[in-house]
């Protein structure tokens, strides 16, 4: 469906005006349909997204600024989604014993369990883009790190 049917407008002020709007309705519509698959297992797109760093460091440890780096979403509050897995099980906290001032985060066994049954809707996940061909898809993530690489970041820190 064309981005004027969704949304019911007809008219833009350019076409990057409507690219964005394209962008913003469309990035609503992947990430709907990925936290419904996240609500089963009752964790946020933010949290997934630390539990998915977590895992990558396993058996090791990560620091919240480790975590703040690579997460997606560089507004999020990284302490306050660790003191959320932390409440549910999904990590644990500690000292880290060569730097008393550090806070080691590692992911508990509840936390790889519940990638892991997410991981096994891997085929779900991936037919939200089903619409795209392999090419399409790749021309899309081109354009995307274009994108980001010309300025879009900087423009709206």
């Amino acid at each position: 469906m064309r981005i004027e049917e969704a949304i019911k407008q007809v008219s833009f002020r350019n076409d990057h005006h409507k690219a964005a709007v394209n962008l913003l309705y469309t990035y609503n519509m992947v990430s709907g349909a990925i936290q419904k698959i996240l609500n089963e297992e009752g964790l946020t797109m933010q949290q997934f997204n630390v539990l998915r760093i977590l895992r990558g460091q396993h058996p090791g440890p990560a620091t919240n600024s480790l975590i703040r780096e690579r997460m997606i979403d560089k507004n999020s509050d990284v302490t306050r989604i660790i003191d959320r897995l932390l409440k549910s099980g999904h990590v644990k906290r500690s000292l880290c014993r060569k730097d008393r001032r550090r806070v080691d985060i590692v992911i508990t066994e509840k936390g790889l369990d519940a990638l892991s049954r997410i991981d096994k809707r891997n085929d779900e996940l991936d037919s939200i883009m089903a619409a795209l061909s392999e090419e399409e898809v790749k021309v899309l993530n081109g354009l995307l790190d274009k994108l980001r690489d010309g300025g879009g970041d900087q423009a709206m820190s």
